[in-house]
């Protein structure tokens, strides 16, 4: 399986069933302080930096400032998530299943702390390489930059990588990197079909994620 460099996951909706939490807080936020929450807002801010969500939720009539904004935010996803962030099941498995057969590393739209976290909690930290945020880039998804950035940190080509994802955005700035992708469609916001093609394989779960699904994922990304 020397074909597949690495493996890089993205974090809420993959690992943890998080994406419904976000929208919760953030709904709550934008009411409670007296903002107009949009139709689109919750898939609009899938995948988006945190500097984007939170300028994003000050042009919905939010006061404060982005950065006051994004940190009550942040704060309140932390407290949501105590001591044990709501790890997917069977996602821990996957991962240790994955050590071995190639370097592994997150690329997130959350918040490098809240990712730190996360990992602490379900005892993972130490099997990823590299973990990266999108705050930490110029963009978020679906642009490629996250992606991108976690394969230049891995020291591989993102075309060799194969990433996991679940939700659009995600699915398009994966491919967009040039990643043989994997879908895990979120329950709670399903990609659309057009990006769910953009999938080499789709499974139903974290849980189904097994080095034989990486491999043919990243075969079919490179057929012979």
């Amino acid at each position: 399986m020397d074909d597949v460099a690495a493996v890089v996951f993205d974090l809420d909706g993959v690992l943890v069933d998080s994406e419904q939490v976000w929208d919760e807080v953030r709904r709550a936020y934008v009411h409670e302080r007296g903002g107009r929450w949009e139709a689109d807002s919750t898939r609009r801010m899938m995948g988006m930096s945190t500097a984007e969500w939170s300028g994003y939720l000050a042009s919905l009539g939010v006061p404060g400032t982005a950065q006051d904004i994004a940190a009550d935010i942040g704060g309140a996803i932390a407290e949501r998530y105590g001591s044990a962030a709501p790890l997917l099941p069977g996602a821990a498995d996957a991962v240790r299943a994955l050590v071995s057969l190639a370097p592994l590393g997150v690329a997130s739209s959350s918040p490098r702390a809240l990712i730190e976290l996360v990992l602490a909690h379900a005892g993972l930290t130490d099997h990823f390489v590299e973990v990266v945020s999108s705050e930490e880039v110029a963009r978020g998804k679906p642009a490629p930059d996250v992606y991108l950035e976690a394969a230049r940190r891995l020291g591989v080509p993102a075309a060799g990588c194969v990433a996991v994802e679940d939700s659009s955005n995600g699915l398009r700035a994966a491919a967009a990197a040039g990643m043989a992708v994997i879908a895990v469609p979120n329950r709670h916001f399903p990609p659309d079909a057009e990006a769910l093609r953009l999938a080499a394989v789709t499974i139903v779960s974290t849980a189904e994620l097994t080095p034989a699904v990486v491999h043919a994922a990243a075969a079919a990304h490179h057929p012979a």
